[in-house]
């Protein structure tokens, strides 16, 4: 049985720390403070990840790389963000994936929808050879991989009425990541489909200038979508996994040893976020329904209707992204169910 690409990054992390911690390899560590930026709030299994980064960091320097956390979207959205990662005023983010494609358009497949059914197989591509590949196109737009998280399944809420059947999306107003291909899903599905930054997103739920959004069930709650919205559909139509990213201006300038500490920083968080992500997604569901949302569930033959409305974008991006990438990209996902 092949082992677990991340669960080996884990143990040559360990195996690497205490030459890392060794006084010959703190001599080439600079003192420095990172910015880390990222959407959700504290306490969300991002956040949790990002605290978990950052205090492997101080460990791992000795105390001399300090990262300091930005939460909830106070630095500015994701895209935002990534321009700031690639003029350096922001060294470092976390962000669904497929919002890279307007960096790279290969990433817009990770949003296809009904791609993965479950986060392993998902880290498995992602981990993979797949994965990397696109991580590496990265260098040349002024970012750097360090490796992938888990947000999870998104599912749709509104304020307007219970999802029960497919046709029940259309006419609904829906915020969206802003992304190409989820503006064509929606529109797909018959709704209006409204890309906003997240940060902006409360606000406009509250204000009514939207019916409803799609995040997963950790998102919706931690970020109190359940006081502005009534209704949550468990429709699991996309799995994002999510790039930790470092700005290639920081990463450049970074010595060997400084170099080493974020990346196995980085897989020993990743293997903590995931956990952590997975953990909570099986009770925020719970806790939605306590704060008094009415949950739904559709029938088999509704989500057949559903993945028929949305094969069209599916086969638009297929053509976008690259048949080559898209046929690779199923190879794996074959591979990995097998």
């Amino acid at each position: 049985m092949k082992k677990d690409p991340i669960r080996k990054l884990f143990l040559a992390a360990v195996a690497a720390t205490a030459v890392l911690t060794a006084p010959g390899a703190l001599a080439q560590v600079k003192e420095r403070t990172l910015k880390f930026a990222f959407q959700n709030q504290t306490g969300h299994p991002q956040a949790q990840g990002a605290q978990k980064f950052a205090d492997l960091v101080a460990a791992k320097s000795g105390g001399k790389i300090a990262v300091k956390l930005f939460a909830g979207g106070v630095l500015g959205g994701d895209l935002q963000t990534v321009s700031a990662l690639q003029g350096g005023t922001v060294e470092l983010t976390v962000l669904n994936a497929g919002i890279l494609s307007a960096q790279v358009k290969e990433f817009a497949a990770y949003d296809f929808p009904f791609l993965f059914n479950s986060g392993k197989e998902a880290d498995a591509v992602t981990d993979g050879p797949f994965g990397q590949k696109l991580m590496a196109k990265l260098e040349d737009k002024g970012l750097h991989g360090l490796g992938y998280w888990d947000l999870g399944f998104r599912n749709l809420t509104n304020s307007k009425r219970p999802i029960t059947k497919a046709d029940d999306i259309a006419g609904l107003k829906i915020r969206v990541i802003q992304s190409p291909i989820y503006i064509d899903m929606f529109a797909a599905l018959g709704a209006n489909a409204t890309p906003l930054p997240f940060p902006e997103l409360y606000s406009a739920l509250e204000q009514k200038a939207v019916d409803g959004q799609e995040n997963p069930n950790t998102t919706i709650l931690s970020s109190k979508f359940a006081e502005v919205q009534k209704h949550i559909t468990q429709t699991r139509h996309i799995y994002n996994p999510q790039a930790l990213l470092v700005s290639k201006k920081t990463w450049d300038g970074m010595s060997a040893e400084e170099k080493k500490i974020l990346t196995e920083a980085s897989a020993e968080a990743t293997v903590f976020q995931r956990q952590a992500s997975r953990g909570a997604a099986d009770s925020a569901l719970d806790a939605l329904k306590t704060a008094g949302m009415t949950v739904s569930e559709l029938p088999p033959e509704e989500m057949t209707r559903l993945r028929a409305k949305v094969k069209p974008v599916i086969d638009k991006y297929s053509a976008s992204v690259g048949e080559a990438t898209v046929k690779e990209l199923m190879a794996e996902i074959a591979k990995v169910r097998k």
